[in-house]
């Protein structure tokens, strides 16, 4: 598969007197791209715009160089979506699921359903085909939710909050299929959740009230915001209330002491010294506690 280039160019988009979009340009090839930032902080609607859902107020998305308004079907037949709550007919097997859809994307049937069980088992759902979709677990639903998004075979994965309201194993599992369905496509995964791109996304993308404040691979985000990350290990008994201006991102007791990780660009306290960033630190630095 040849991969896509997609350019967002200055993307604005107001409801009202908000601007849920300011000005977003960016350039995608292939590979995992993490759309990071926190609720509300404009990833469903870029995601909307980039599908067709939510028409832009300005600017716009060329995909090879051409407007995706004018390429229309075909374009939007080159994505795979899962939006953020979907919403499959509970009473649907598994099965059932996967022929409608593939008949809504013009699938032949028995192409489908050759690629209906190649998908459940790479999704590791290979006996669930004659279930409800009513009666799956939430992480069982987002695995088929995945598999109907690779029905088409797309060029582009776009996964708006995939992996909100799983547990930490489901949650691995999800990263990786991503992982596992990257190869020579592009998949944009929307989260609010770091460790959802921490270790698979290739670039990762900071929104922050409609705006692009970053967008760098994760080591290259981690060392731009090296000498701002600190810990601090203080006696049990002292005053933490003397923190609180500080954007902390992990507090622990231990042995008679507590030890806390602090973004800051001044020295916290006269016991801290200099830690290693990571990528929840780099986020951190951008939000601040209180916006999470």
């Amino acid at each position: 598969m040849r991969k896509m280039e997609i350019r967002f160019e200055n993307i604005s988009k107001r409801y009202r007197r908000k601007y849920a979009l300011r000005g977003f340009s960016a350039r995608l090839t292939g590979g995992v791209y993490g759309l990071l930032g926190a609720n509300g902080a404009g990833k469903t609607t870029l995601i909307s715009v980039l599908v067709g859902l939510v028409r832009a107020d300005s600017g716009r998305i060329l995909a090879d160089g051409t407007d995706v308004r004018a390429l229309g079907r075909e374009f939007l037949s080159k994505i795979g979506y899962l939006p953020q709550y979907p919403e499959f007919y509970r009473d649907f097997t598994v099965s059932e699921l996967l022929a409608y859809m593939c008949a809504l994307k013009g699938i032949p049937a028995a192409e489908g359903k050759r690629r209906a069980g190649e998908l459940l088992r790479a999704v590791n759902l290979p006996e669930t085909g004659d279930k409800k979709i009513g009666a799956l677990s939430g992480g069982m639903r987002q695995r088929v939710g995945i598999a109907q998004a690779m029905l088409s075979d797309p060029a582009i994965l776009i996964l708006d909050e995939p992996t909100a309201g799983l547990d930490p194993q489901e949650r691995i599992r999800f990263r990786n299929l991503i992982t596992r369905f990257s190869r020579d496509r592009m998949v944009l995964l929307a989260t609010h959740i770091v460790s959802d791109v921490e270790f698979i996304a290739n670039e990762v993308m900071i929104l922050k009230e409609g705006r692009l404040v970053c967008m760098d691979t994760p080591g290259e985000l981690e060392r731009e915001c090296a000498g701002l990350v600190w810990t601090v290990t203080v006696p049990e008994g002292e005053d933490l209330g003397q923190f609180d201006k500080f954007n902390i991102s992990n507090m622990q007791r231990s042995g008679g002491s507590v030890t806390l990780r602090i973004v800051s660009r001044g020295m916290p306290h006269p016991l801290a010294v200099h830690a290693e960033a990571n990528l929840e630190d780099v986020f951190l630095s951008h939000f601040g506690e209180a916006e999470l």
